[in-house]
């Protein structure tokens, strides 16, 4: 088995070659431009750039926008590879460029808020993005990078970066692996990369927003050689200055360049990006302490003036597809990352007065990522039954390096938050901040196999195929370095799935399908006594869904709605020791709509029921109750209007509702329920030949002020304040 630092070396490899495409004399390919697809019956007065360049070095490329060109009518199923939404027994949305552009994202969790069965949350004790999906969390580090996991940047990934974010929802073992941060089990986002479009693309845009933040970006694409068979695609962004929330300031550095080659067989693609993020005096999260305080004025900062979060990402990916027959394609993919975290925070304890007690806390962090990923799709006829068969291959390797250090905690008021002097008595020393430790490696491994049958001419298709996995984690002591614990184990998940074509409209499918993440480490000490077992690390804990439901494509309007059932297991303490046998089981109802139903209407939303119970505890403790921060009710609805008689006006609107949830285990502290409003307006123009957008947005229009989440790690019950009203601008020019 290589190291990982040899892997690394190799890997990048492939990175420089595609680098040097330019001069490479491939045989070229005529490439075709293959039309969007949209719902309006009238020629747009501009004419959208549209990408028809694979992301993924595959040669059908990307799945077609719906009407209304929002949403794409299909995405990436794992190592199924793109499908339509109407032929696959899964639920998905892929948002579109347009979507991101358009709503003038930031980072990903703009652009999974359109969706309504994910709210965002953060990661337990720093500024991490994290989604909860189905109930259940996902860490920003678990989410894929064109099929790869563990390349993106860990706390925040900026919304420069993406194409396309597919949300998959359920779990999704078998199709992407287990993901290596132990999430997932509610669902998975894929991002995907952009590629150089058919014509010459060159794309400025500069906006500011409230508190005074500005931003600039550059998207430069360009096609050249016989065919047009090489791509280049570069985009560059800056953002700098304070936020909506007070004294809060953030910079942001990013670039990626996106390279391809589209040939008659083989078809290359790889990716080189940065990303430097820092905030200054960071809003953190609140952990209630004996009462649920309300929530303060949303544009107000409780945070330190010596706290901050920092973050230097670099990554390098590579993919490649070749035909080896016309039925049959086979394809690798490798990617890397080295990462540098710095924080320096101080996350308050309130009671519900809102007198806070603060710890600051230091830490450092370095990561260094392997990932790879080898398969072979085919494709053939047996009597009436057609069969799609995949295999692939799949191996991680991650290296985590880690001190941290706690230091005197300090006073304070949520309400009428005060600076205080900058501790300096160490109560806890976790290693050199300058020279940090080995704590934790990750190696996972994975084969998987499957085949989609299909019946009666392919209207009635049954997904079989079953995912090998083993998971390996060593842990070792940030103080000495020496190893703490070994967790070696693997798993088998299976998946079954059927998927029906009533008519040509209407699709039933139903699915079982797991989800895997390693198991539970016992800690030295539980509810204040000392744990018999500490260090017994649990098998991996194995998630189990089922789900049916009905897929509807009237042309123009679309959507599906499912009911599912998902059984998430978790280590549990009892009698002093620590064993398998906790329990959540998740389940809901979700409906969602997207399209154009009218000419310049465009609609995007939906609406989850989830019933989140903790149906086996501790000595039976919190047996029946609700899980922490999974609300009954999550719906979303956004909504575009191309106003009459005023060509290139576009008003918009989404109204996100999040019902109660709770923020204990016990149930006795409960978070009210709450709606945000957004509104904007764009438009569209032409001055000297050049197509120009300007665009403007409201989020929290009615400028509520409310607790946006509770909890996000498992167990944790900690606060997030939702952001304030906050005014955004942009223009964006294309020369």
């Amino acid at each position: 088995m290589p190291t990982l630092r040899s892997a690394r070396k190799a890997a990048l490899l492939p990175v420089c070659l595609a680098a040097s495409f330019a001069g490479s004399p491939l045989m070229a390919q005529e490439q075709t431009d293959a039309q969007p697809q949209g719902a309006a019956a009238e020629p747009v007065e501009l004419q959208s750039v549209e990408i028809t360049a694979s992301a993924d070095a595959s040669a059908d490329g990307l799945t077609q926008p719906y009407a209304g060109e929002q949403v794409a009518r299909g995405g990436r199923v794992g190592i199924l590879g793109n499908r339509d939404y109407m032929e696959t027994p899964f639920t998905s949305t892929s948002y579109t460029s347009q979507l991101i552009q358009d709503q003038q994202a930031r980072s990903v969790s703009d652009i999974v808020q359109n969706d309504p069965s994910v709210r965002v949350a953060r990661g337990f004790g720093n500024m991490q993005e994290l989604y909860v999906v189905r109930g259940f969390p996902l860490y920003s580090d678990d989410i894929s990078y064109n099929g790869l996991y563990g390349l993106l940047p860990r706390q925040y990934v900026a919304a420069e970066f993406i194409e396309r974010a597919e949300v998959f929802r359920g779990a999704s073992a078998f199709l992407n692996g287990a993901a290596p941060g132990g999430t997932g089990l509610g669902g998975a986002i894929n991002l995907l990369p952009k590629r150089a479009p058919n014509e010459p693309l060159t794309r400025m845009t500069v906006g500011s927003s409230s508190g005074g933040q500005d931003m600039v970006a550059a998207d430069l694409g360009r096609r050249f050689g016989e065919g047009d068979q090489f791509g280049v695609r570069l985009n560059a962004a800056k953002r700098a200055g304070e936020t909506g929330v007070e004294d809060e300031n953030q910079t942001l550095d990013m670039f990626v360049l996106g390279l391809d080659y589209q040939g008659d067989r083989l078809r290359l693609s790889a990716d080189i990006g940065h990303q430097y993020h820092f905030i200054d005096e960071p809003r953190p999260s609140v952990t209630p302490n004996g009462g649920l305080p309300s929530a303060p004025d949303a544009d107000d900062n409780f945070a330190q003036s010596w706290t901050y979060s920092k973050e230097k990402q670099t990554f390098g990916t590579f993919r490649a597809e070749y035909d080896f027959a016309e039925t049959v394609t086979g394809w690798l993919a490798a990617g890397v990352r080295e990462g540098e975290e710095q924080n320096r925070l101080a996350n308050p304890r309130s009671t519900a007065a809102g007198v806070t007690s603060s710890t600051r806390f230091d830490n450092y962090r370095e990561d260094s990522v392997f990932t790879s990923e080898v398969g072979l799709r085919a494709r053939l006829q047996t009597g009436p039954v057609s069969h799609q068969l995949v295999t692939s291959a799949a191996i991680y390797d991650s290296e985590e390096k880690n001190a941290n250090q706690f230091y005197n905690a300090v006073v304070g008021d949520l309400y009428q938050p005060f600076d205080v002097a900058l501790p300096t008595t160490v109560t806890y020393d976790g290693g050199d901040l300058s020279n940090p430790y080995v704590t934790e490696r990750i190696h996972t491994k994975s084969v998987a196999v499957a085949d989609t049958l299909g019946f009666m001419e392919d209207r009635l298709l049954v997904t079989l195929g079953a995912r090998w996995q083993g998971i390996e984690a060593k842990n070792y002591s940030s103080q000495t370095g020496d190893r703490t614990g070994r967790y070696d184990d693997h798993e088998i998940t299976p998946v079954a799935g059927v998927v029906y074509r009533l008519t040509d409209e209407v699709s039933i499918y139903a699915n079982y399908i797991e989800g895997l993440t390693k198991g539970d480490t016992a800690s030295a000490m539980s509810g204040g006594l000392p744990v018999l077992n500490a260090g017994t690390a649990l098998a991996p804990y194995v998630a189990k869904q089922t789900e049916v439901g009905l897929k509807y494509d009237g042309g123009y309007l679309g959507g599906s709605i499912a009911v599912f059932s998902t059984e998430r297991p978790f280590g549990i303490v009892e009698n002093q020791v620590f064993r398998e046998g906790g329990e959540q089981r998740n389940r809901g109802i979700e409906l969602s709509l997207f399209g154009e139903p009218a000419y310049g209407v465009r609609l995007l939303g939906g609406v989850t029921l989830l019933d989140a119970e903790q149906t086996k505890t501790s000595d039976g403790i919190n047996d029946g109750n609700d899980a922490i921060g999974v609300p009954k009710v999550q719906a979303n609805v956004g909504g575009e209007w191309d106003v009459p008689g005023l060509n290139g006006l576009t008003l918009t609107s989404l109204v996100v509702h999040t019902g109660k949830q709770y923020a204990s285990a016990s149930n006795d502290l409960r978070l009210p329920s709450w709606t945000r409003v957004d509104l904007g307006a764009r438009y569209r123009m032409t001055i000297e030949d050049r197509d120009v957008t300007l665009r403007a947005g409201l989020d929290n229009a009615t400028g509520r002020d409310y607790w946006a989440s509770a909890g996000g790690y498992p167990g944790s019950n900690y606060l997030v304040l939702g952001a304030p009203r906050t005014l955004s601008v942009s223009a964006t020019v294309d020369f």
